[in-house]
């Protein structure tokens, strides 16, 4: 039983097929749960994305995390994009800030097959930031849907090779849970051997920087 996901929010929702499949649910996630899962959101400083296993979060986080990983929400999806994905890997990874070179348009790797993205910041006044679903490769303006990063606001799409999206720069907190059902297990392998080398470097180059920047 999912108690912090809007299910049938998500079921009422259609799904739009041109240019690409997806669909966007503002509020997917239940509005008493959102103070009390952001309060238990991880504390990230640094840009990029995380994997679950990388960093610390209180058990409302938790709590949600187990509902993704759900036959429920699971189902859902395979109704709606009309695909088996009960053998299929998953995973999930978090970010927390936005750097100036984020947001550039791209499709998704080959290894994923749907990309759920879950916004969980409290508001969003900023231009920059905002989810893009592109017709095209190289316009950010030419856009089919601008999704703002809102608490509780969900998009999800099916990985193709016109799936473009991106957003205009910004640079700050943005907290996005992304998750993905991948093609196999192998490439979710090297999907967490990826996260978890970047997340390691991170954390360095965390460590080193203040050091350079004290005076002798």
């Amino acid at each position: 039983m999912a108690d912090h996901l809007r299910l049938e929010a998500l079921r009422a929702t259609p799904l739009v097929r041109e240019p690409f499949e997806y669909l966007i649910v503002p509020g997917f996630i239940e509005p008493r749960a959102l103070a009390e899962i952001n309060a238990d959101y991880p504390k990230i400083t640094e840009r990029g994305s995380f994997p679950v296993d990388e960093v610390s979060f209180g058990p409302a986080f938790q709590k949600l995390l187990d509902e993704l990983e759900g036959d429920d929400f699971r189902e859902v999806f395979e109704e709606k994009f009309d695909i088996d994905l009960a053998d299929r890997p998953t995973v999930t990874t978090v970010r927390g800030r936005c750097g100036p070179g984020d947001g550039q348009i791209h499709t998704d790797s080959k290894s994923k097959i749907i990309t759920v993205l879950i916004y969980m910041n409290p508001a969003w006044e900023q231009s920059g930031g905002r989810l893009r679903l592109l017709r095209s490769g190289n316009n950010i303006n030419d856009v089919i849907a601008e999704v703002p990063p809102v608490a509780g606001a969900l998009l999800a799409f099916k990985r193709s090779n016109n799936s473009w999206h991106g957003h205009e720069p910004f640079v700050g907190e943005r907290r996005v849970i992304q998750f993905n059902w991948l093609t196999s297990q192998g490439n979710r392998q090297i999907a967490m051997l990826r996260h978890h080398a970047s997340a390691a470097f991170k954390r360095m180059r965390q460590m080193i920087l203040p050091s350079r920047a004290r005076p002798n």
